[in-house]
């Protein structure tokens, strides 16, 4: 289950698997409007317990500015392209902001709302 609890700003850090799965999840959020833009910060190294055993791995960190509103959307849209079984998707509010920032990131995913 999806918990959304924020309606404002959001930015939503995922991990994709490699290069060519995160801009897969990037274009598409865009395009489909889920966010107003998808930041590729790049290779990360992972250290994480996955069934039972420390894990190791090179990824790639992704931030997706968008709207809490769009929130439960987005991961559906992001779990549909990934290729892990449980991808790291979590939202944080942003709680303060230039204001033309805010508005375009609104703008630029009001239409994913209809």
């Amino acid at each position: 289950m999806v918990v959304s609890a924020v309606i404002g700003a959001i930015s939503v850090y995922i991990v994709a698997a490699d290069l060519a799965e995160a801009e897969l999840i990037a274009e598409a959020l865009v395009e489909d409007r889920l966010a107003a833009c998808v930041n590729i910060l790049g290779n990360i190294h992972s250290v994480y317990r996955w069934q039972g055993a420390v894990e190791r791995a090179d990824e790639i960190a992704l931030i997706a500015k968008t709207t809490g509103s769009l929130f439960d959307r987005l991961v559906e849209r992001v779990r549909a392209l990934h290729s892990y079984d449980t991808p790291a998707i979590a939202a944080w509010p942003i709680v303060a902001g230039d204001a033309a920032y805010l508005d375009w990131i609104q703008a630029e995913t009001d239409q994913a709302l209809h």
